[in-house]
């Protein structure tokens, strides 16, 4: 039998865009019906933010997002023996949480754009795109409430705590930008909240929706939770290392803000001299110049924030697996799960 070593050694990032394409394809139909059946305006906001509108109301092509997490869904929902097919309504709420999410954090971080164009709020204002937001959000509860699957009122439950604690790491992401002093285990903590959340609720629906037991989704949670805090590690160097061709963001996006990212954190606390060299350039009381971004940018580098980050993305994979093989001990079963989990690990945006 393969290991999941070994499992997710073989697995390739072509394999990984496969399991999204079908994850895509199955979901994005129940999500269409879903925003079809909202207000006019609301659903022209909403539409416009996932990809499907332009600004003036118009059908559109532009990117929808990767569906991480409804894939997630789906995979888990299969590699404990039930159907994808039946879990596709649980998938598409996790979507419409996770593009609620996105709505609102673009209004309170001032993001001007997403997925390579202007952020709904930018077009539209703060006050729509909020409002779209919400909209998402109940709409996901809606379909959960509506769905006939015996799992779902489990699942319901399950999402609105996720909801709670989604609220509570971004409200700790934005009280850390006003604090002079944040432990990395405080940012730990906010990461696992603000992203691991969401991913662990994936996983664990998924289990729901298979039949399993709360003990097993507990499992599924916690593997998709370690999978999110790598990916929040690998978000936070592309947020200051990554392409603009690539992520649609300026150099430095993350420190032309003073975000507290994890590797901005573990430079920050390295009580080295580029670590107050940065810390120094975080106290201007002004927007930092190119110059001096690339100073931040090569300060966070030496003061090993960088490669504490990649580390503890790897190491957080690891601990990933190893939920994942207590709830699935099958490697063949989870090879979907292991492809996404690896694609985490190699995204470059």
């Amino acid at each position: 039998m393969p290991t999941m070593g070994t499992f997710m050694l073989d697995r390739e990032g072509q394999e990984a865009a496969e399991i999204l394409a079908r994850a895509r394809c199955a979901v994005d139909p129940v999500l269409r019906a879903a925003v079809a059946s909202l207000p006019g305006s609301l659903r022209r906001i909403a539409g416009y933010h996932l990809g499907w509108l332009d600004a003036a109301g118009e059908a559109d092509e532009a990117p929808s997002g990767k569906a991480i997490r409804p894939a997630l869904v789906l995979a888990a929902a299969q590699a404990l023996g039930g159907s994808a097919r039946a879990a596709v309504t649980a998938a598409a709420a996790v979507e419409l949480v996770h593009n609620f999410t996105l709505l609102h954090d673009d209004v309170m971080d001032r993001d001007p754009t997403r997925r390579h164009r202007p952020t709904a709020w930018a077009v539209f204002g703060s006050a729509d795109a909020i409002l779209a937001g919400d909209a998402l959000h109940a709409l996901a509860l809606r379909l959960l409430a509506e769905d006939g699957h015996p799992a779902a009122g489990r699942a319901a439950g399950r999402l609105a705590a996720c909801v709670i604690e989604l609220c509570d790491g971004q409200q700790a992401d934005c009280a850390f930008e006003r604090r002079p002093d944040v432990s990395l285990a405080e940012c730990l903590a906010m990461a696992e909240a603000k992203t691991g959340a969401l991913l662990g609720c994936a996983c664990a629906l998924g289990a729901l929706y298979a039949g399993a037991g709360d003990e097993v989704a507990d499992a599924m949670d916690a593997f998709g939770r370690q999978v999110g805090l790598a990916f929040q590690l690998i978000d936070d160097l592309i947020g200051i290392w990554g392409d603009p061709s690539v992520t649609g963001k300026p150099v430095g996006a993350d420190l032309v803000a003073r975000k507290k990212s994890l590797p901005v954190v573990a430079a920050l606390r390295s009580a080295t001299p580029a670590g107050r060299e940065l810390a120094g350039l975080y106290r201007v009381e002004r927007a930092l110049t190119a110059e001096e971004v690339l100073r931040a940018t090569d300060a966070v580098d030496r003061a090993g924030g960088r490669d504490w980050a990649q580390t503890q993305a790897c190491d957080r994979m690891a601990e990933a697996i190893g939920h994942l093989s207590g709830a699935v001990p099958d490697g063949t079963a989870a090879g979907d799960l292991l492809a996404l989990a690896e694609l985490v690990t190699r995204r470059s945006h």
